[in-house]
């Protein structure tokens, strides 16, 4: 397939996430790629989404005092294109320690706290955020759609769902079926679905997609 990676010198931890089943694999995947993982995903292989994500969210809202979490933050490269955008409330998660960790030191970040999304955010109250952003957080062993429900619990009416992801798993289609169960319940409008560069350096192609909580 034209989308799936490219087979290159670093290409062991790429594969790999292609191949993540459970979530104690993923945790143990990102320990050992933490300290790696901004050079071989944004300075090698020139990561597109986090900056996509970043115009997205800045095409849909003006307020850069808009309180946003970054919800699967990772090493904080989608925190920091959204600092770059201006936007200066910054809140972020990730089920790794050792990449939030990474994230910290970027110093974009308000507040960072561990979460499994899959199993929601307990500890987040409802209607908090403006914006969500999920970059690169629906994936293969990954998280699942059904954590969409949990992610706009936490934000607020009017505010706006952004999800970058991989084609190879859009194409998988339960995300997919989940944002049409979502618009059909009327719970969400979809503003945007863009196609176009996830990861480049590895021939993926990857989607942005906008939806906007309707209450």
């Amino acid at each position: 397939m034209a989308n799936e990676p490219k087979e290159n010198a670093d290409s062991g931890h790429f594969s790999a996430a292609y191949d993540l089943e459970s979530g104690e694999q993923t945790k143990a995947h990102y320990a050992s790629w933490a300290d790696s993982y901004d050079r071989e995903v944004s300075e090698e292989n020139a990561y597109a989404q986090p900056v996509r994500v970043a115009e997205m969210v800045g095409r849909f809202v003006s307020d850069t005092d808009a309180l946003i979490l970054d919800a699967g933050c990772g090493s904080g490269l989608s925190g920091t294109a959204l600092a770059a955008s201006g936007f200066r409330h910054l809140h972020g998660c990730d089920f790794s320690q050792e990449m939030l960790a990474k994230a910290a030191e970027k110093g974009v970040y308000a507040k960072l706290f561990a979460a499994d999304l899959n199993a929601g955010l307990p500890d987040v109250d409802s209607q908090t955020f403006d914006v969500v952003t999920c970059v690169g957080v629906f994936s293969f062993g990954h998280v699942e759609p059904d954590a969409c429900d949990e992610l706009l619990r936490v934000l607020k009416p009017g505010g706006f769902l952004i999800i970058a992801l991989n084609d190879p798993f859009w194409q998988r289609g339960d995300l997919a079926s989940k944002i049409e169960q979502l618009e059909g319940d009327k719970r969400v409008i979809v503003r945007a679905k863009e196609f176009g560069d996830h990861l480049p350096g590895h021939n993926v192609m990857g989607w942005v997609i906008a939806l906007e909580k309707t209450s």
